[in-house]
């Protein structure tokens, strides 16, 4: 990771759980972290409550002996807004050296089945999973190839529903949106390999993690947190062994399970 040590990094949905978490996490390997959330002011105090949640549950990365964290950079942006978008990007081109990675946490779940759901509801769902994800990426790569960035990383954050047909049929536009963040991924490699550039790309495909998350999901969260589970800081890692590896290889998918998930 020392290579990434003062460069920038983007992290969309960085008020709580995951995003919180993956900001942590690249802030203390150095790097300045430019952290996007509709609730901006949350993401400070979420930043620190998922290093110390982590640090609590015995999970504390290490730091270079003699260097210290990178920036935090706190931006308030709706990613289901084009417009916000654009201005948080054009903010980071202004105010930084430029992003040199990308991670695409933000997303949402919900009753989102065929039969019931309202339109609005699956507009959400495809809004901010699916083109919000696109018009960052499309933003990060762009500002990557203006500046000569051939080493960049894009990391998309889906989901293991992405994997599976869906287990609960209320859920499938939810799962669709997962399975459409992997088809991106892929086709997202290959137009790199046509512009003969290194930027690389990772989707991560997590199970259940221990987040606000379930607040969507019509189910009783004690539930929920009774099944197995993972913590938002062991996504975070896999963001992190994703980008340490050496710069010709490519952690193109990872799928994280919680031990004992049925």
């Amino acid at each position: 990771m020392e290579r990434w040590r003062g460069r920038v990094a983007v992290v969309t949905g960085a008020s709580a759980g995951i995003g919180a978490a993956i900001a942590y996490q690249l802030q203390d390997a150095g790097l300045d972290v430019v952290a996007l959330a509709r609730r901006s002011e949350k993401i400070p105090e979420a930043v620190d409550l998922a290093r110390k949640d982590a640090e609590g549950r015995g999970r504390v990365q290490a730091q270079a002996e003699g260097k210290g964290r990178g920036k935090l950079h706190c931006l308030k942006c709706d990613v289901t807004s084009e417009e916000d978008i654009l201005a948080a990007f054009k903010w980071v081109k202004a105010n930084t050296a430029g992003v040199d990675v990308l991670v695409n946490n933000a997303g949402c779940t919900g009753n989102t089945g065929l039969t019931e759901t309202n339109t609005a509801e699956w507009k959400r769902i495809l809004n901010l999973n699916v083109l919000a994800l696109s018009i960052c990426t499309r933003e990060a790569i762009q500002q990557m190839m203006v500046r000569g960035v051939d080493d960049g990383h894009i990391v998309h954050i889906g989901s293991i529903t992405g994997h599976i047909q869906p287990i609960f049929p209320q859920y499938s536009m939810y799962c669709a949106s997962k399975h459409a963040v992997r088809v991106l991924t892929e086709g997202l490699r290959k137009e790199l390999v046509a512009a003969k550039s290194k930027i690389r790309v990772t989707e991560i495909s997590p199970g259940l993690v221990k987040s606000d998350i379930v607040n969507d999901l019509k189910i009783d969260p004690a539930h929920v947190w009774s099944l197995p589970h993972m913590q938002p800081e062991d996504v975070a890692d896999t963001v992190i062994y994703a980008l340490g590896v050496p710069p010709h290889v490519q952690i193109h998918e990872i799928i994280l399970r919680p031990v004992g998930e049925e």
